[in-house]
């Protein structure tokens, strides 16, 4: 068999091709997946500010959540930084083989100046992008001195920072500032604005991602008395892994940890603990999909060139050949051109894998200090998608061609007739009942995003179910759309038409990828926009201010927000915050959202209306929460139960207030100074704000660096991280829907290639080339309808669940364009890559053509 497939490879040229180009997309698809896999299970991010630091004691941000308590339920990583206390740095520094341990304070801070023009707030807007010339600002990480030697930092120009009142900047900042050693600069940082007199610029041995700034160790204490981690070095010649169990056995006890190597990244990147995750479950996923629509298009692909080739088949079983050869024959032919696929896969899939994971650190998706991982094991796992593709999508596209009896395979070597089997039809309702099953579960179980769990693999669900069912399908669509068309095209459509259905087998292979990039493509472009939308409408639902204020660096002072209530114009002014908490027998490792606000100010700020208790007892120890929440914990106003904060601080709250939330978007209210004693700042973020039109502008000249965000702006960034979830999506949908592409492309260009011999016999017999291609052009168009149908009644088996659960309405959200755009890229893509075979085909004198081998 395998000298038989060598030779018969040569004279299979476009047939093999195609599968080529499948099996080497899906290689590269596969791949890359595998790279973004392989990269969020590493999860590396090397270190930079800490570098020299042999070991780092962090605070320990994974926690068991508290629904079930066990050690079965999956960690939980915690919103903010775990503060080390203080008398850790003690226990640390006498543990034996430390040779030097610094207590890291890590605070944000920005570089300001005064506004000279506080005309409107879009000018403010433009200011802080560099844009307008209302004020400048340069954001950076705040340190002590003694934390500079672990990058290392050193001097470039003047000295280290001695006294109280002096900073030294990295080169970059410097530089952007356009100061240097003497010059003074405007510093907001801890809820406050001072000017400072560099003492130093300084540049760092490597590259950071960040900017730095180092003030006394004195004044970064002062402006931030918690402890973020612990730097330690170790004495020369002593073994790291002993020195590391000594420091974690004197700390036992403490919810801390000692980290060591790219675990030190983690401490300086924190967002890199919940990216590592996001980014497992997405490759994942996509990983999954892409191999199950691989082996379709690779069936589809090999089913067309058996086809073609059941004359061949039939002489030689004529001659004796049994089923277990041919098929042999057909496999070995599939391996072969699987090998060749492999080998261009693996030199192409890590670029593209390199490529893709830039996009995600373009997005925000994942941490640009994350490095990308791409080893043996993803090429393993695209080599053992390759062979099960190659292998299965070779079987299922070579069943029917091997099995046919000798003189069934000479009568239907031109029209293929029979293409149901039992366990098609068992899979295919089997999938469809899933998909079912899944749509019922999304209307009926879930609310808010969390639908999209089980939305997204219904369209997945119906796509396979519709593409088993295809050539069944297809002769039915023909059907009923063929009097339609029958009627506006004349003879040409009635032979359209009347093709369409006795090819409805061989069609099916063009209309099953077609449905597929449509299904995909509708279902998980409008499941992205209806998800934006509604998280849009849910946060401007909760929303009365009219804007909001950020500060600089630091977060909001008492002062600042006194003196903006005290403000001409100014109805009201409540101090924000947001975190994540847990509560026992209640959340999962998601949490619930917290917000923190002013008590006496929360019922002007936002449209939250207490149907039992009151927000302006919100104050101390208190809670508001969703009568939903309420009846879950079997709670109601007055009582009490404990609250994990995002520090994994815990508090016993009492509820003072109750009130309908929207389901799936659930929130819980606390005192703003409780919530934000638990956050990284210590502090509110933001100050919301109920005031006239005429008012909002000049509240900017409040403080240096002061950020000013209208509503509909707010609004529209409280969607921010779900767009970036759907440009991600979109990329990858984009390399899927491709994939099905370039199978479309297959099928129909050999499949017009090889109704030569057809196209003749119609011209020979007084048939013209127009009248020919305007018959294709009919074709190709009913292939795009059912194509199209199918897929957009694949995409609204979860598109109507999903918007039901997510937005409360049976209609997705979305501009009708996208559609419009899939609507034409499917028609012009069924209509080039027919015609222009059909054209090169036509080229051919009609005796030669009829004359012709197939």
């Amino acid at each position: 068999m395998w000298k038989l497939a060598r030779r018969t490879i040569r004279y299979r040229g476009k047939s093999l091709t195609a599968t080529f180009l499948a099996l080497f997309l899906g290689t590269v698809t596969v791949m890359t997946c595998g790279g973004l896999l392989e990269t969020g299970v590493r999860n590396n991010a090397p270190a930079q500010r800490l570098a020299r630091a042999d070991l780092v004691v962090t605070g320990d941000r994974s926690v068991t959540p508290p629904a079930r308590g066990d050690d079965t339920e999956d960690p939980a990583i915690m919103p903010e930084r775990v503060p080390v206390p203080a008398a850790a740095l003690d226990r640390v520094r006498g543990v034996e083989g430390v040779r030097e341990a610094v207590a890291e304070r890590t605070f944000d801070a920005a570089l300001v100046r005064e506004a000279r023009d506080t005309r409107d707030v879009r000018g403010v807007r433009e200011a802080r992008d560099g844009a307008g010339p209302v004020k400048a600002q340069a954001q950076a990480q705040a340190h002590g001195w003694a934390s500079a030697a672990f990058a290392p930092y050193g001097i470039v120009e003047g000295r280290a920072p001695a006294r109280h009142g002096e900073v030294a900047l990295d080169a970059g900042t410097a530089r952007a500032a356009g100061v240097g050693p003497g010059a003074e600069v405007r510093i907001a940082a801890g809820a406050g604005t001072r000017t400072y007199t560099v003492s130093a610029v300084v540049k760092a041995a490597q590259k950071m991602d960040r900017a730095a700034l180092f003030l006394t160790d004195d004044a970064a204490q002062a402006l931030a008395p918690a402890v973020a981690d612990i730097a330690v070095r170790t004495d020369s010649g002593t073994d790291l892994g002993d020195v590391r169990d000594r420091v974690a056995a004197a700390l036992d006890g403490q919810p801390l940890k000692v980290v060591s190597g790219d675990g030190r990244g983690t401490v300086e990147f924190p967002e890199v603990l919940t990216g590592g995750t996001d980014l497992v479950a997405l490759a994942g996923a996509f990983g999954g999909m892409t191999t199950i629509v691989a082996i379709m298009v690779v069936s589809g692909t090999v089913a067309l060139s058996v086809g073609q080739r059941r004359r061949e088949f039939g002489l030689l079983r004529s001659i004796g050949s049994t089923q277990r050869q041919l098929r042999r024959m057909l496999l070995t032919e599939t391996l072969m051109v699987a090998v060749a696929a492999a080998g261009a896969g693996w030199f192409a899939g890590p670029p593209v894998g390199r490529w893709l994971f830039g996009e995600f650190q373009g997005t925000g998706f994942v941490s640009e200090s994350v490095t990308y991982a791409q080893g043996w094991i993803p090429a393993v796992a695209a080599g053992g998608a390759l062979l099960i593709t190659a292998l299965l999508g070779g079987w299922i596209g070579a069943r029917r061609g091997v099995n046919v009896r000798p003189v069934e395979a000479l009568r239907e070597a031109e029209v293929q007739l029979r293409w149901a089997h039992p366990l098609r039809i068992v899979l295919a309702v089997l999938f469809l009942s899933g998909a079912t099953a899944l749509a019922i579960l999304t209307v009926l179980l879930f609310d808010g995003p969390i639908a999209g769990s089980t939305a997204g693999p219904t369209v997945l669900c119906a796509v396979i179910g519709f593409a088993l069912l295809g050539p069944g399908l297809t002769k039915l669509m023909a059907w009923l759309i063929g009097g339609p068309v029958r009627w506006f095209t004349g003879a040409g459509g009635k032979l359209a038409v009347s093709h369409a259905r006795v090819r409805a087998v061989r069609m099916a292979a063009a209309v099953t990828p077609l449905m597929l990039a449509t299904g995909i493509a509708t279902g998980n472009l409008y499941l992205q926009t209806t998800q934006i939308e509604a998280t849009k409408s849910a946060y401007a639902a909760n929303l009365r201010a009219d804007a909001v204020l950020s500060p600089a660096a630091g977060g909001v002072s008492d002062a600042l927000l006194a003196e903006v209530r005290r403000t001409k114009g100014v109805e009201a002014a409540s101090a924000y915050a947001t975190s994540t908490g847990f509560i026992d027998g209640a959340t999962g490792e998601d949490g619930i959202p917290l917000q923190g606000v002013s008590a006496r100010q929360a019922s002007l700020t936002t449209a939250v209306r207490p149907v039992a208790g009151s927000l302006e007892e919100l104050d101390g120890n208190t809670v508001a929460l969703t009568t939903e929440r309420a009846r879950e914990l079997h709670k109601a106003v007055g009582d009490s139960f404990p609250l994990r904060l995002g520090d994994r601080g815990e508090v016993d709250v009492r509820i003072v207030a109750l009130f309908e939330g929207r389901p799936g978007y659930e929130t819980a209210f606390l005192p703003a100074e409780l919530l934000a004693a638990h956050t990284d700042l210590g502090r509110p973020a933001q100050i919301l704000v109920r005031a006239s039109s005429s008012a909002v502008p000049s509240l900017a000249a409040l403080a240096p660096g002061l950020d000013v965000t209208d509503r509909e702006s707010l609004i529209e960034a409280t969607a921010e991280d779900a767009q970036t979830q759907a440009w991600i999506n979109y990329l990858l949908i984009a390399m899927i829907v491709a994939y099905t592409v370039l199978a479309v492309v297959n099928t129909l260009v050999l499949s017009v290639a090889n109704r030569r011999r057809e196209f003749a016999l119609q011209r020979l017999v007084g048939s013209t080339k127009g009248q020919v291609m305007k018959m294709l052009t009919i074709e190709a168009l009913i292939v795009a309808a059912i194509g199209l149908l199918l897929g957009t009644a694949a995409a609204s088996t979860s598109l109507f669940p999903f918007a039901h659960a997510a937005a409360n309405t049976w209609m997705p959200s979305g501009p009708w364009w996208i559609y419009g755009a899939i609507v034409a890229g499917a028609v012009t893509l069924s209509l080039t890559a027919t015609l222009l075979p059909a054209w090169a085909a036509l080229r051919t004198r009609p005796v030669e053509a009829a004359g012709a081998q197939e």
